[in-house]
């Protein structure tokens, strides 16, 4: 059996720099922190991914297009298919005075956010300070170990896959129950258009679902709005 383009498959993967073996990017936890990149924010194990729906990399969602279920596979990926190629667009200058407004004092290397694109401080000059909007993995060449585990075909799964993907929210944290072509998605309370919109592409892509009904869960609690780690994986 092999993937085809909108198949929900099971996938466990690690992803490194080429240039220096730096691990960025895994399902597993174990290798997550061997490897010093642990975040308690994520979510370890075999992940559900529809193919085609960009919930990876575009060289690797493009790579697993005609593979074998149950094999293991190596995909490099030019920066092209990754993280793009480094844009001078991005570097930007941004006055002292912009941070004083935050109490904030940067340093070479520090991690901002401005107005909700993250950067890396890279001079300190007088009153002007570069800031680097590039993805810090742009223009890298990155090499990926996937495994396919299987190709998922119960519908709850994949309804849970897309809501947990999409809005990076736990599967524990999702309840759908499918009959008769109708699924009712129990979670967090979300806002109507995104309900709607959820419905349209759940239709598209598994079509023996005919109806979408979402009921909220008023015992679970909303996410906090902690800030959480820059992620450099699409997953």
């Amino acid at each position: 059996m092999t993937v085809k383009k909108h198949d929900f498959i099971e996938v466990e993967y690690t992803g490194i720099v080429k240039e220096d073996g730096f691990v960025f990017d895994t399902t597993s936890e174990k290798t997550a922190k061997e490897k010093g990149i642990h975040n308690p924010y994520a979510q370890y194990g075999p992940t559900v991914v529809c193919v085609g729906e960009h919930q990876l990399l575009k060289g690797l969602d493009e790579g697993v297009i005609g593979k074998e279920v149950g094999k293991e596979y190596k995909i490099d990926l030019a920066p092209e298919q990754a993280f793009g190629r480094k844009s001078a667009q991005l570097l930007k200058l941004i006055p002292m005075s912009a941070f004083k407004k935050g109490n904030t004092r940067p340093e070479v290397g520090m991690q901002i956010d401005v107005d909700g694109n993250i950067g890396i401080v890279k001079t300190v000059t007088g009153g002007r300070i570069m800031v680097d909007f590039n993805h810090p993995l742009s223009s890298k060449e990155l090499s990926y170990t996937i495994k396919i585990n299987k190709i998922v075909t119960d519908d709850a799964e994949k309804i849970i896959s897309m809501i947990s993907l999409t809005l990076n929210l736990k599967k524990d944290k999702i309840n759908v129950s499918v009959s008769n072509g109708k699924a009712t998605v129990k979670t967090l309370k979300l806002p109507e258009v995104f309900q709607k919109e959820f419905e349209k592409k759940i239709k598209e892509l598994v079509p023996t679902i005919k109806e979408l009904v979402f009921i909220e869960n008023k015992e679970e609690k909303q996410p906090t709005s902690e800030k959480q780690p820059l992620n450099t994986s699409k997953k």
